[in-house]
């Protein structure tokens, strides 16, 4: 594809790429079609939402957690209401509680830290680099003799470093618990992701990739993992399951109820197909930009494990991905900068308001204060400089399953004229 510098770029007055706007990208929720409509009509028609009231043969919720394992290649699912909830159930299912330290990535939404802060440990924040997932390098520096689980995020589709991150874990024994909420049915080198370290934690709210409006799912292969995060998500998990030698501890009401898993259910099958689609497009995008100049794509730690929902790309500067990200959108192209001081956007260390001035609802000033936490870790808006440095530099583009190759082509035919107008023809 060639773009020379001579094009006129629309921000400047010269002739749009696109002039009508890009499909959706959301995933599942435009999925949505009949047969979650008939899944839900025959709850309600049934007349039971409640899983126990049904065998694991009827249960929407036991079906869901059945082909989600499977798929995941995990001997255990537990179902949740939602991907907070999958992640202190998860932990609680590791043992992680009072005074421990849980590393987990500046680049993650603001939920990963408030469900370590939940089961009473404190959450450390480490580095990202250009893979936008967590610095190994960063997460061995910040490993304490408290430290007892990492989080590494697969964000926006992206797979994290596992095999550097699940390494270091093992040489410091501590536990990995990935947090898949954004990247379900993604893969690290074969695996999927969630089932490389000792647990998994998915989200399917409204905007994930697959939905049932609010949602989530455990998965593990260790059964005490199991147990532990089941009793966690039911304050009368040894009463459902009175068969089995269950040893109860007080938890909540975080059932996953069978209106959200008809929905999730079905939304399930259709995942594949999204990720076949995103996946064939964003690989069409890449070939095409690969000689555009000034741009630098976001390392993915799997290309082919990699989701294929987000387009990332570096630019040189902050400055400059702000020009770009403009001159992209005035092209007819919808894409977004990361960290740009204007947003507030929960998914940055920096606006983690409650964490970094260890506010709590407890009058004892729980989990923060000395009688519960005996380490001394400190929190400051600019204390992973690198993380800011990397999502400054970054445009992204989300991809949505319901385009066509066109919509690819012309995604790619702006980002090479934007380029190619900054940055000179470099064949």
């Amino acid at each position: 594809m060639t773009i020379h510098r001579s094009a006129r770029l629309a921000i400047d007055g010269g002739e749009k790429v696109r002039t009508t706007p890009l499909p959706s990208s959301l995933h599942g929720i435009e999925e949505v079609g009949d047969e979650e409509i008939a899944a839900v009509t025959d709850v309600l028609r049934r007349k039971k939402m409640f899983r126990f009231l049904l065998t694991d043969e009827d249960s929407y919720t036991a079906r869901f957690e059945t082909a989600f394992k499977e798929y995941m290649g995990s001997r255990y699912a537990l179902s949740v209401t939602g991907g907070t909830t999958a992640l202190v159930t998860a932990l609680v299912g590791l043992g992680v509680g009072t005074g421990d330290e849980v590393i987990v990535p500046a680049y993650t939404y603001i939920a990963t830290a408030a469900a370590v802060l939940r089961v009473g440990a404190i959450p450390v924040i480490a580095e990202v680099d250009d893979t936008l997932t967590l610095d190994p390098n960063d997460f061995e520096r910040k490993i304490t003799p408290l430290t007892r689980c990492v989080i590494p995020v697969h964000m926006r589709g992206w797979p994290a470093q596992m095999d550097e991150i699940m390494d270091i874990a093992r040489r410091y024994d501590i536990a990995v618990l990935e947090d898949v909420a954004q990247a379900v049915g993604g893969e690290y080198r074969g695996r999927k992701l969630g089932s490389i370290g000792q647990a998994g934690v998915f989200s399917f709210q409204h905007y994930k990739i697959i939905t049932s409006g609010e949602g989530g799912m455990v998965i593990t292969d260790d059964e005490t993992v199991f147990r532990r995060a089941a009793c966690k998500h039911d304050s009368a998990m040894s009463f459902w399951k009175k068969d089995d030698p269950w040893e109860p501890f007080a938890g909540v009401n975080a059932r996953m109820c069978e209106l959200r898993a008809a929905v999730g259910y079905v939304q399930f099958q259709r995942l594949s197909g999204i990720l076949a689609r995103t996946r064939a497009l964003k690989k069409r995008i890449v070939s095409r930009i690969s000689d555009a100049p000034g741009i630098e794509l976001v390392r993915s730690a799997d290309p082919e494990g990699d989701c294929g929902i987000t387009l990332g790309l570096f630019l040189p500067s902050a400055e400059e991905a702000q020009r770009f990200s403009a001159a992209l959108a005035a092209e007819g192209i919808s894409n977004g900068t990361i960290y740009n001081k204007e947003i507030p956007d929960r998914h940055i260390y920096r606006y983690w308001d409650y964490v970094l001035n260890k506010w709590t609802s407890d009058r004892t000033g729980y989990p923060w204060a000395p009688q519960y936490y005996k380490g001394n870790v400190e929190y400051s808006p600019d204390m992973c400089p690198n993380s800011l440095g990397y999502l400054g530099r970054v445009v992204t583009v989300g991809l949505g399953q319901k385009w066509t190759e066109a919509d690819a082509d012309d995604v790619a035919a702006a980002i090479n004229k934007v380029a190619h107008a900054y940055y000179g023809d470099q064949t």
